[in-house]
């Protein structure tokens, strides 16, 4: 059976980036093609007359199979701004996402569709990363970042996610600083409260080892 997931995490700029390539790396060590999805981005880059975002440059990279830009980030936008603003001419089509997605996901075993932002983040003016979620049918991996703040953050997403009806199949804490001697304990608490298996650790790294991330990752039991 094949499980996909959409990935998002307790607020911006977290490393759900990060996380999802290490899953990618992950499934791909498991023998899985993988491909990963930004449906929409801000704060894009005009390289040779395209906008593109470095976060989903990163996801086609690591992809199993040769992907276009746009299946992989069909709307790419160049303020780096909330998506409803930076996307007010152009508004994300969910239809049109899921068609998207639909079509990636019939060409690779897995694929990990990253949001952007938090769980309410929004898409539109009406739509969040939630609604998007959901539109797609996919269970959710909730990336923790571990700093000051994180345990309500990280409480009150799972809360989220469960009332909009959607399944969090499980969540991985990724440290954001190097290790004050409390990370340990934050974590075990949440691993306590939140109901989803926390299915790895990552460690505080400050350029990308994205071998050091997979040893940190355990998908064992986890269902969508």
């Amino acid at each position: 059976m094949q499980f996909n997931y959409f990935i998002t995490g307790t607020d911006t700029n977290i490393g759900k980036t990060w996380a999802t390539v290490a899953l990618m790396n992950y499934f791909k060590s498991q023998g899985k093609t993988v491909a990963g999805m930004k449906p929409v981005a801000s704060g894009c880059e005009l390289i040779d007359g395209k906008l593109v975002n470095a976060d989903a440059l990163l996801l086609q990279e690591h992809a199993s199979i040769n992907l276009a830009y746009e299946a992989v980030n069909p709307y790419a936008y160049r303020l780096p701004i909330s998506l409803h603003l930076a996307g007010r001419d152009n508004p994300a089509n969910f239809p049109y996402l899921q068609k998207q997605y639909n079509q990636l996901k019939n060409q690779v075993d897995i694929v990990l569709v990253e949001g952007a932002g938090g769980w309410y983040s929004p898409v539109t003016v009406r739509q969040s990363n939630g609604d998007l979620a959901n539109a797609l049918g996919l269970p959710v991996l909730l990336i923790v970042g571990v700093r000051l703040g994180c345990i309500n953050h990280a409480l009150l997403t799972a809360k989220a996610i469960a009332a909009d009806g959607a399944t969090c199949a499980g969540w991985i804490a990724n440290c954001l600083q190097p290790n004050e001697g409390f990370d340990v304990e934050v974590i075990n608490l949440l691993k306590e409260q939140i109901s989803a298996p926390c299915l790895g650790v990552l460690p505080y790294l400050p350029e990308q080892d994205f071998s050091q991330m997979l040893k940190s990752i355990d998908f064992i039991d986890v269902k969508g």
